[in-house]
């Protein structure tokens, strides 16, 4: 009898199977677009109560707090096991995060938040404009949407559609949210004060934006606002105050270079605002002569 049960369930449990096999097999993440975004990254803290614990090139970023902690962009899927590897080198506990965010729905940022998400049991909360593409796995995303047409990561359930100048609160810490479009339909970065024994640091995790050459505004079909995103989103990036800042990408703020400035625990060397403003107006310079060759033609 208990042969005849499992034969009248068999055929279930391998549509079951088949199904999850075809999921897996639909995802198709692009290949990285450097080494770096894979290589291993020593985990150290930042400043007060925030960690560095991505890869060398894609920037994780976990905030702790005595009512658990959030933990901002997860890298590529296979970084899943790294993170949670230099959480817990650290000495906190994966299970105790309570919300992931991250900069942008780009595979490169939230190709391991599924599966994290399945370690933590953590609420997950995106700009709303990026929402569309979380829930697809990235199908619609105006880059890889021309070329790909499957996911290129796995989606997974939104707990809170994120709007700009919203906040996240846990244990004392809040994060405001800002909106800095372009790069996707939701980009964005954060603000948050974090403290130490000697002072409070007003913190940037910026989300400095690429722009695209290879075509035309006029042309990104899925993306018919970007051009008047980016015009809204760099000089809006430009007018921040801040005390420190990093960004979705190490390469971005110099991470190697400035932790090379210091031997321990030392805040002051993301406090480059110089480096921030240069890399800002290069992308206005940018984006200026992008439009003026798109208008003259």
């Amino acid at each position: 009898m208990i042969h005849s049960f499992f034969r009248k369930l068999l055929p279930a449990f391998v549509i079951c199977l088949s199904s999850l096999v075809s999921f897996a097999q639909a995802v198709k993440e692009p290949p990285p677009t450097t080494d770096d975004w894979l290589k291993d990254y020593q985990p150290f803290r930042i400043a007060g109560n925030l960690y560095y614990v991505g890869t060398y090139d894609l920037a994780s970023y976990l905030i702790t707090t005595p009512k658990g902690h959030i933990l901002i962009n997860t890298g590529v899927a296979s970084s899943a096991q790294m993170i949670k590897r230099h959480v817990e080198s650290l000495g906190f506990k994966m299970k105790d995060i309570r919300i992931l965010l991250t900069n942008q729905a780009h595979h490169d940022h939230v190709g391991a938040m599924a599966e994290i998400r399945k370690m933590t049991g953590a609420k997950f909360m995106v700009d709303e404009k990026d929402a569309p593409v979380i829930k697809d796995g990235g199908v619609s995303d105006y880059y890889f949407s021309d070329f790909q047409k499957e996911p290129t990561f796995q989606s997974f359930k939104i707990d809170r559609l994120l709007k700009d100048r919203d906040t996240i609160s846990l244990g004392g810490t809040k994060l405001t949210m800002l909106h800095h479009p372009g790069h996707t339909k939701g980009s964005c970065s954060f603000l948050i004060d974090v403290h130490d024994s000697a002072r409070t640091y007003r913190v940037l995790i910026a989300n400095i934006p690429s722009i695209i050459i290879d075509k035309k505004f006029s042309e990104v079909a899925n993306y018919p606002g970007m051009q008047k995103d980016y015009l809204y989103t760099i000089p809006a990036m430009a007018k921040l105050d801040f005390d420190i800042w990093v960004a979705a990408h190490a390469s971005q703020f110099g991470l190697q270079e400035k932790r090379k400035e210091t031997d321990g625990y030392n805040p002051s060397v993301f406090a480059d605002k110089e480096d921030y403003k240069q890399r800002i107006e290069k992308l206005q310079t940018k984006l200026d002569k992008k439009i003026a060759e798109e208008s003259a033609n």
